[in-house]
C-alpha cells in the first residue's frame, strides 16, 4: 500500500462533502457519545484513576487521534484492554505510574510510525491476540467483582491471586450494590438490538440504576464530582516527570506501547472491512503516539482506538473523521451539562457496565473456530496467552505471547517439502521434449516452501542417500525464501555430488532467492550455465553433457 500523507487522506474524504453527509456524521458522532459516554466512566474507574480521567481521555483522544488518525472511521478513546494493565501500574506506582509510563508510550508509538514499522505488529498470530485478549476480559471482570459486591477486599498483584481471595470468605456483600449492578446488567443483555442502535443499552441502564439510587437514597459509593475543566488538578508536569527512574517504567512503557498499537492495528482492520477504505497504519501510529504524549499533561489515561466506538460510528452511517470530533465535542458538553448527574451515578452501575463489556469483548467466533475445528497449535497458543495474562504480570505476559508469536511463525512456516524423482522419460516425450533417453542416473528434486535454517534439516535428511545420481536438479519455483543456512546446505549437497562425480543443477529459482546464492557465493561456484528456467531444460542439458553412470 503507498505511503498517503495527512493532507491527501484529508483531500480522500472531503471531496464533494455536502450537508447531507455532514448531518450523517452528526448523527453518527452524537450516536457514539452516547455510547462512549458511559464507557469513558467506568473504563476510568477501571484504570485505577477516576471517571473524570476517562472522560478527559476519551474528549482529548477524540479531537486529536480523530484528527491526525490514519483512516475516518478511527474512534479512540480509554478502552477495558487498556485499563486492565493501568490497574496494575497504579498498584505499584500510583497515579504517576499511568501518566510516565502513557507519555514514554506515546514517544515510542510516535518514533514507531514515523520509522513506518506499523506492518510488523501485524505479524502477531490471531490465537495469541484472542487469548491475550480473552485474558483482559477476565481481569475487567474480576477486577470489578469488589464493585459489584459492595466490598473492599485486598489489592493484589495479579487478577488470579484477587479471584482465589473471594473463595476464603470473610466478606459480606451489600444486596444494594447487587441490585443495582444487576439492573445494568439485565438492561444491556435485554434491550433488543434494534433498539439499542437509537439508545444504547448502557446508558439506559446507567440511567435506570442511578434514578432508583437517587430516588431510594441507598447507602452505596457513587463516582463523585465531576470536574468542569479539562484540565485534572491531577496531573503531569514537566517537572514532575521522574527522568532518573526511566528503567523502572520500561516494561510499562513497552506494554502500553505494543497493547495500544495492536489494538489501534485490529481496531483498523475491522473498519477496513466494514467499510472497504485500508487503515494508513503508520500514520494511525503517529496519531497514536501523539495523543499519548498530549493527554498525561490534562490528568488522563492512555488511550487506544477503540473497535467498538469505531464500529458504531459506521454502522451509524459516519463518512469522515468528523464523527470523532463530533463525539468528543459532544462528551465535552456533557461534561458542563450533565455534571450532577454523573456524579451521582454508582459503582455498581459502572461495574454491571463493564462486567458486560468484559463478556462481549472476547473474540467469541475466534474462539469458536480454534477450539471447533481442534487447531492443536492455536488452542495451545490461546490457552498459554489467557493463563499468562491473568497469573503473571502483564508485561510478562506480553514477552510469552511475542515468544509464542516466533515459536507459532516459525512452526507454521519452517516444514519445507521435498519430493526427489527419477527423470520420466516417456513423459518427457509426450511433452515434445528431444531427449536421449539413455541416463536412469537423473533425478528431480521439487522444493516447496522456505530453505532456511529452521527447515535445512529436512533438506539434509531428504538428500542423504545421493548413490548412482549423475544429475541432481533442484526445482525451486517454490521456495521464496533461501537464508544463509539455506545457501549452506546446498553447498554441502554441492560437494557430496562432486566428489562422486554428479553435478547440481537448479531450475525455476525465484529472483530474490537467486540473489542471496550470488552473495552467499552459490551461483560462482556452481556455475550460471546450471541454472535454467524449467526441469525439462535442465534435465536436456544433463543427458548432453554425458552420464557416468549409465
Amino acid at each position: 500500500m503507498p505511503r498517503r500523507s495527512l493532507a491527501r487522506l484529508y483531500k480522500d474524504e472531503f471531496t464533494g462533502y455536502s450537508l447531507a453527509k455532514f448531518q450523517q456524521d452528526l448523527l453518527a458522532g452524537l450516536t457514539v457519545a452516547a455510547v462512549a459516554l458511559p464507557l469513558a466512566l467506568a473504563f476510568g474507574v477501571a484504570s485505577g484513576a477516576s471517571a473524570a480521567a476517562g472522560l478527559v481521555t476519551a474528549i482529548l483522544a477524540g479531537l486529536i487521534m480523530g484528527l491526525l488518525g490514519g483512516a475516518p472511521y478511527q474512534i479512540s478513546g480509554p478502552t477495558g484492554a487498556m485499563s486492565a494493565v493501568l490497574i496494575v501500574l497504579v498498584t505499584r506506582y500510583g497515579l504517576e505510574g499511568i501518566w510516565v509510563a502513557g507519555l514514554f508510550s506515546g514517544v515510542l508509538l510516535l518514533l514507531i510510525g514515523i520509522l513506518r514499522l506499523g506492518r510488523f505488529i501485524a505479524f502477531i498470530p490471531a490465537p495469541v491476540i484472542s487469548g491475550f485478549t480473552s485474558g483482559i476480559a477476565l481481569i475487567i471482570f474480576i477486577g470489578q467483582i469488589d464493585n459489584f459486591l459492595g466490598v473492599k477486599m485486598a489489592a493484589t498483584e495479579t487478577a488470579a491471586q484477587k479471584l482465589i481471595g473471594y473463595f476464603h470468605g470473610g466478606f459480606t456483600p451489600d444486596w444494594h450494590t447487587v441490585t443495582i449492578a444487576l439492573i445494568v446488567i439485565g438492561a444491556m443483555l435485554f434491550w433488543p438490538a434494534k433498539w439499542n442502535a437509537r439508545f444504547p443499552s448502557s446508558l439506559l441502564g446507567i440511567i435506570l440504576a442511578t434514578l432508583l439510587n437517587w430516588t431510594l437514597n441507598w447507602p452505596v459509593t457513587m463516582i463523585g464530582a465531576i470536574p468542569q475543566t479539562l484540565f485534572l488538578e491531577q496531573r503531569l508536569s514537566l517537572f514532575n516527570i521522574p527522568w532518573t527512574s526511566f528503567s523502572e517504567f520500561l516494561a510499562p512503557t513497552l506494554t502500553i506501547t505494543a497493547l495500544g498499537a495492536v489494538e489501534s492495528l485490529l481496531a483498523g482492520a475491522v473498519g477496513s472491512n466494514m467499510t472497504g477504505v485500508r487503515l494508513q497504519a503508520n500514520q494511525e501510529l503517529i496519531a497514536q503516539g501523539i495523543g499519548n504524549m498530549l493527554i498525561p499533561f490534562f490528568g488522563g489515561v492512555p488511550a487506544t482506538a477503540a473497535i467498538a466506538r469505531s464500529s458504531v460510528g459506521i454502522k451509524s452511517g459516519g463518512q469522515t473523521r468528523l464523527v470523532s470530533i463530533i463525539h468528543a465535542v459532544g462528551l465535552l458538553l456533557s461534561m458542563f451539562l450533565l455534571a450532577p448527574f454523573m456524579a451521582r451515578i454508582p459503582l455498581a452501575a459502572l461495574a454491571g457496565v463493564l462486567m458486560v463489556t468484559a463478556v462481549r469483548m472476547n473474540e467469541w467466533p475466534a474462539i469458536k473456530f480454534i477450539f471447533g475445528k481442534r487447531f492443536k497449535t492455536d488452542m495451545i497458543a490461546f490457552t498459554i496467552t489467557m493463563l499468562a495474562t491473568i497469573v503473571l504480570d502483564l508485561t510478562q505476559a506480553i514477552l510469552i505471547g511475542s515468544f509464542l508469536a516466533g515459536a507459532v511463525f516459525l512452526n507454521k512456516i519452517a516444514s519445507i517439502d521435498i519430493t526427489v524423482q527419477d527423470v520420466d522419460i516417456e513423459r518427457l516425450k509426450e511433452k515434445g521434449v528431444e531427449t536421449a533417453g539413455n541416463c536412469k542416473h537423473v533425478r528431480v528434486a521439487f522444493l516447496t516452501g522456505p530453505l532456511f535454517f529452521a527447515a535445512t534439516g529436512q533438506f539434509n535428511e531428504a538428500f542423504a542417500n545421493l548413490k548412482e545420481t549423475h544429475a541432481l536438479i533442484l526445482s525451486m519455483r517454490g521456495v521464496s525464501l533461501v537464508d544463509t543456512a539455506g545457501i549452506e546446505a546446498i553447498h554441502h549437497l554441492h560437494e557430496r555430488l562432486q566428489k562422486q562425480g554428479g553435478m547440481l543443477m537448479f531450475a525455476g529459482v525465484h529472483d530474490n532467492a537467486k540473489q542471496m546464492m550470488e552473495r552467499g557465493g552459490l551461483v560462482k561456484t556452481i556455475g550460471e550455465e546450471n541454472f535454467f528456467w524449467s526441469s525439462d531444460q535442465a534435465i536436456v542439458e544433463a543427458e548432453k553433457r554425458g552420464c557416468r553412470f549409465c
